[in-house]
């Protein structure tokens, strides 16, 4: 029998996505399978819950396209699943589905429907609010990274900042284990065998200590395989405030690959990467995808000032890089990433959500566009109006939308800083304009 502390959304996530007991027959849904049928109960306003009713599973099976002999199945294994959930929480065990109310919502924000639908957790809960520092590195680091790797860990704990790493040998064994000596907590994201990891003696003392959360999306018993590690280094990130390489190898391996991963990600986490003369060769390059120099000396009781700091002038950095109108639309971007959208985590709340309505584009709604913004992409405008030119091609070059970009230059004709032309309609810069 299931256990009573699983929602029914839960239980039937796990049938569909879990892995227990010997009965391979039928492969579990991959994250793209179950975000496809998640898309159709969005659209039929179903819950996963609903799935665990069989006349529902012909019509689950016609609107995702997944075998109905499949899915029934999966939705199947009640007994298989109860005897599994029995072994788990009889050994700390717990489980949770992106249906659940503390589902880390930083799982959400970051990685959208390509957060795990499973979780599998050992320790406090309360820590599944995230934050702090992901380090990560080569399972083989020498001394001095490993130095390197304690005290930052140790900066962590007498900060109050949790460490999350990912709980191999090298770097994430050092960083967490330090964290933790210093009187710190520390989130484990694991690749494999949480339960073997779990009982271990002192992680079972830190857990009980409620300094510890082990967390993984693949079973408890789960072997190490390299898709699995892949697959945990973007988990990592997404649960930190800040990331912080201490070694890659360049353009080989999962660290490298995992922070290469975040740093093109649009809603990035910053990440920090260990520099100098005695560091691996690829951590330099990743200076040039964006990551942020560690600092050479920390003032300890600033610690997370000082991250916070280099973080916010890295961004301005790049701002300044990406100026004028392309500042001003990644900006747009940013908040657009933040808006809430018709996704699985919206429709596995508790009550099902119905579709926002549709956002209206700040030019589309009012081509008035703010003083402070006008100000700073008249420059850029101008800058690109020596000799006469449409608005057509004025769009293309700038990269922004053609109403928005009529409305700035409404506004600088009525200021006399531009001058309309017509045969063929374009704009040319008047000779009072602002000079740049």
């Amino acid at each position: 029998m299931m256990s009573d502390c699983l929602t029914e959304d839960t239980k039937a996530i796990i049938l569909l996505c879990g892995v227990f007991g010997k009965d391979h027959s039928e492969k579990p849904l991959s994250l793209t399978e179950y975000s496809s049928l998640v898309r159709w109960l969005i659209e039929v306003k179903m819950r996963p819950g609903d799935l665990l009713q069989q006349e529902n599973i012909t019509e689950a099976s016609i609107g995702s396209d997944i075998d109905k002999q499949r899915l029934e199945s999966l939705l199947g294994r009640g007994v298989q699943l109860g005897f599994a959930v029995e072994e788990w929480e009889r050994n700390g065990i717990w489980i949770i589905s992106r249906s659940d109310t503390d589902y880390p919502a930083r799982y959400k924000k970051h990685l959208k429907d390509k957060s795990p639908p499973l979780l599998f957790g050992a320790g406090n809960r309360s820590l599944l609010k995230g934050g702090g520092l992901g380090i990560v590195g080569s399972r083989n680091v020498d001394q001095t990274g490993e130095s390197f790797t304690r005290q930052v860990a140790e900066f962590c704990a007498n900060n109050h900042m949790p460490v999350v790493s990912g709980g191999a040998r090298g770097v994430d064994q050092i960083s967490m284990t330090a964290a933790l000596e210093a009187g710190g907590v520390t989130i484990g994201i694991l690749a494999e065998n949480l339960l073997k990891k779990s009982v271990e003696r002192s992680a079972h003392h830190a857990i009980a200590d409620g300094r510890l959360l082990l967390l993984s999306p693949y079973h408890p018993h789960a072997r190490f395989t390299v898709g699995a590690a892949m697959g945990r280094n973007k988990l990592i990130y997404a649960m930190s405030d800040y990331g912080l390489v201490v070694s890659a190898e360049h353009k080989k391996g999962g660290t490298w690959a995992g922070a290469e991963e975040e740093l093109k990600r649009k809603n990035a986490v910053p990440v920090f990467v260990r520099t100098g003369d005695d560091v691996p060769q690829g951590n330099s390059p990743l200076l040039d995808l964006g990551a942020i120099a560690w600092p050479d000396s920390i003032d300890r009781s600033n610690f997370r000032q000082l991250l916070h700091d280099l973080a916010v002038d890295a961004r301005d950095n790049r701002a300044k890089q990406h100026s004028g109108l392309f500042g001003f639309q990644a900006a747009r971007e940013t908040v657009a990433a933040e808006e809430p959208l018709l996704t699985t985590e919206l429709m596995e709340e508790k009550t099902v959500i119905a579709a926002p309505e549709p956002v209206v584009k700040a030019e589309a709604q009012k081509p008035d566009c703010p003083t402070s913004i006008y100000q700073a992409v008249l420059p850029i405008i101008l800058n690109q109006l020596d000799n006469p030119t449409t608005v057509e091609k004025l769009a293309e070059t700038l990269n922004v939308n053609k109403t928005q970009l009529n409305a700035w230059l409404k506004k600088a004709v009525d200021e006399n800083k531009i001058i309309q032309l017509s045969k063929p309609e374009s704009y040319q810069k008047a000779e009072s304009g602002i000079q740049v």
